[in-house]
């Protein structure tokens, strides 16, 4: 049976039919992009997910009582991992596409559209956000939640990822501006022992954190009495808006302080010192670059700093960031990343005989799945096809109109293909789109719940 004709339905049904911890899926003939460094391209391969894991990935393979699923012409490729996205502001998409800076960003909406969220605001903006993500095959989003005005805003976030059936990372981080109960971060030990229990869950914990206090003050600074926090509570650190010169000072000051390593991640990271970034490297600190909005919005330098991290050694994560004047996917900021960089490369060396240090499109494709699932503290669990880790997968039209032929799949993947090119999204091996329209949801009444809270949060105004 093939997923995208008049048998896709009965395929769907039939998964749903049986249950999620017996369930096996055989998807055969596909050229499989595993991300795997030791697995590679499979051409004409077959995949087999038992549950809500990978079983087996190779050619001819044969499974009893499996629903097996005809995936020639397609690409089944690891799902993509957003590495930071502040979700709760999605019903004001594009609402200043031009904006100037940053500066205006954070009045607009941090010092304005934020004070006067409820928390069914943050429900529906978080939900909206994840369902987007999924239609555009990201399986795996790291929430920056930085709106949470009490613990009832915390959980309608928490809420909107599980209702989606996401991969969440819920980043917890108290609000810059207005009125909030001042709950953050004590309250990171409630929401922990709430939602976040086991380690063998869609959901996951990290405390969200500012590098400085130029922009909220010092309560939302990163530093050792909030690496404590994390560090009790077993849980890693995202630290947004690091650049220049006063981030760079900071970034030396951690790594002195001992709280820099694998488990924090910084943000952007533009416009840094060399020193700072021989401190990263040498502990192993992750980065999440957002390229289009460091691009669009201008921070700092305005350039990707995707060089500065390669050249000490991390391998960085993709992010979308900000809604409001930004892209909502993840294709965009693949091709956005390997322009500038390649730009940046050969004007670096125009007009003299070197040659340029380019990036390829397997690199940003490794940025957008393995290495973001290890920014993010999944690389065991998401990332790449690889049996033993979850089936976090996308099926992706070959030969549709603006894809065929296949000539590269990964060049196919980075540069050819959208959202409407694909075709399923499994997540944990749960479908979350099939034929491609996103599962279980009513579009009707969402449109109407976003549109209401859109008018609610645009005429009240700031507290």
């Amino acid at each position: 049976m093939n997923l995208s004709d008049t048998a896709g339905a009965a395929v769907l049904e039939e998964l749903r039919r049986r249950p999620a911890d017996r369930r096996r899926i055989l998807f055969t003939g596909a050229t499989i992009v595993t991300m795997d460094p030791d697995l590679g391209v499979i051409d004409r391969g077959d995949l087999l997910v038992e549950g809500d894991a990978i079983a087996a990935i190779g050619a001819h393979l044969t499974a009893d009582d499996a629903v097996v699923v005809d995936a020639t012409g397609t690409i089944l490729t690891p799902g993509f991992v957003d590495t930071h996205r502040h979700a709760w502001e999605a019903q004001l998409r594009r609402i200043m596409p031009d904006v100037d800076d940053l500066g205006g960003y954070v009045m607009a909406t941090l010092a304005g559209y934020a004070t006067v969220y409820r928390p069914e605001d943050m429900y529906i903006g978080t939900r909206l956000a994840a369902l987007t993500a999924i239609d555009s095959g990201i399986t795996t989003m790291l929430d920056f939640s930085h709106n949470s005005r009490t613990r009832e805003h915390s959980d309608a976030a928490i809420g909107a990822l599980r209702d989606t059936g996401i991969r969440g990372v819920h980043a917890s981080m108290g609000p810059h501006f207005g009125e909030w109960d001042r709950q953050w971060p004590g309250d990171l030990t409630r929401i922990k022992d709430q939602y976040f229990s086991s380690d063998d869950q869609l959901l996951t914990l990290r405390l969200a954190t500012l590098a400085t206090d130029e922009i909220a003050g010092p309560a939302l600074a990163y530093g050792p009495e909030l690496a404590r926090v994390a560090k009790d509570l077993g849980i890693g650190v995202s630290v947004d808006a690091v650049f220049g010169t006063s981030s760079s000072e900071a970034v030396l000051r951690w790594a002195k302080d001992g709280v820099l390593g694998p488990d924090v991640t910084l943000i952007h990271s533009t416009g840094l010192t060399s020193e700072a970034w021989k401190a990263m490297g040498e502990t192993g600190t992750t980065v999440a670059l957002a390229p289009t909005s460091d691009a669009q919005i201008g921070l700092e330098t305005a350039i990707p700093a995707v060089d500065e991290a390669l050249s000490v050694g991390i391998r960085p994560g993709l992010s979308i960031d900000v809604e409001v004047a930004l892209a909502s996917d993840m294709f965009t900021q693949m091709r956005a990343l390997h322009a500038i960089q390649r730009m940046r490369a050969v004007n670096a060396v125009h007009g003299t005989d070197q040659q340029p240090s380019r990036i390829t499109t397997h690199d940003v494709l490794d940025f957008a799945t393995l290495q973001g699932a290890r920014t993010n503290g999944l690389a065991g669990v998401t990332g790449s096809l690889t049996p033993g880790k979850k089936a976090d997968l996308l099926v992706v039209q070959a030969e549709d109109l603006n894809n065929m032929p296949l000539n590269d799949p990964i060049g196919t993947l980075v540069l050819g293909s959208d959202a409407r090119n694909i075709t399923a999204v499994l997540i944990n091996g749960e479908p979350r789109k099939w034929d491609g329209q996103v599962l279980d949801v009513n579009l009707a009444a969402l449109r109407s719940e976003v549109h209401a809270s859109r008018e609610y949060v645009l005429n009240t105004p700031a507290v």
